[in-house]
């Protein structure tokens, strides 16, 4: 199996020194850039199979460079921020980013959101012998992996799938924003909330009538978020 190919977008040569040299300790192969067209032109030409995305860069933000990215590639990125805000976050997981890790991180930190966002990546569609679920409008087969509501096909991206999946699966049931983190992220993640209230938002926005008011994905304040159950 050929090694991961990671590009590190930043415009801190000694930054990229470090996350190079542990990154190829793990045995990836690594390239950079400095600024921003580069890294979208490399995106382009060597189509890595992960891109570490700096917030600040010249010329062109990570905000900008996400979004030219997702405009002809679906790779994983997770964004690199100094800012400890929780906007930023949600910001950068609505343009499309994976994951995120706040300056200064430390390598372990890192190296661990790297594996899982690859192994999230390369995770097999999960393919299960149980039969469609049916509530309301709404339907969900799983041997097709597919989605319906009122008789329309719902796209969903693979971790928008994960989270319905596992909220369907325990309809009735309040799944906690910790296990949901668990089973949809992977088992390094547990306090990441804003992750969960941005695709828990997309999801609504997409099979919901009226997003505002949800049907289907309720939440409970402070614990976590329950399927209706069918009637």
């Amino acid at each position: 199996m050929r090694p991961a190919k990671i590009l590190v977008v930043d415009d801190e040569p000694h930054l990229i020194k470090l996350v190079r040299s542990n990154l190829e300790a793990q045995h990836y192969k690594v390239i950079s850039a400095l600024d921003g067209p580069s890294g979208l032109a490399l995106t382009e030409k060597e189509s890595p199979d992960l891109v570490i995305l700096d917030i600040m860069l010249p010329g062109m933000d990570g905000y900008d460079v996400l979004q030219k990215i997702r405009e002809f590639s679906s790779v994983p990125v997770i964004m690199l921020t100094a800012k400890d805000q929780d906007v930023d976050v949600v910001k950068g997981l609505h343009y499309g980013a994976d994951d995120y890790v706040r300056k200064p991180f430390s390598v372990h930190e890192l190296l661990a959101r790297v594996e899982a966002v690859l192994r999230r990546a390369a995770a097999s569609p999960e393919v299960t012998a149980r039969p469609p679920f049916v509530c309301g409008d709404f339907v969900m087969d799983f041997q097709q992996r597919r989605v319906t509501v009122r008789g329309k096909d719902i796209k969903l991206g693979p971790t928008e799938y994960r989270l319905l999946a596992q909220l369907v699966q325990n309809a009735g049931r309040v799944m906690l924003h910790t296990d949901l983190l668990h089973k949809v992220w992977g088992p390094e993640y547990g306090g990441e909330t804003e992750y969960l209230r941005v695709y828990v938002s997309y999801l609504r926005n997409k099979i919901e009538q009226d997003p505002a008011h949800p049907e289907y994905i309720l939440t409970e304040h402070g614990v976590g978020y329950m399927f209706k159950r069918p009637e």
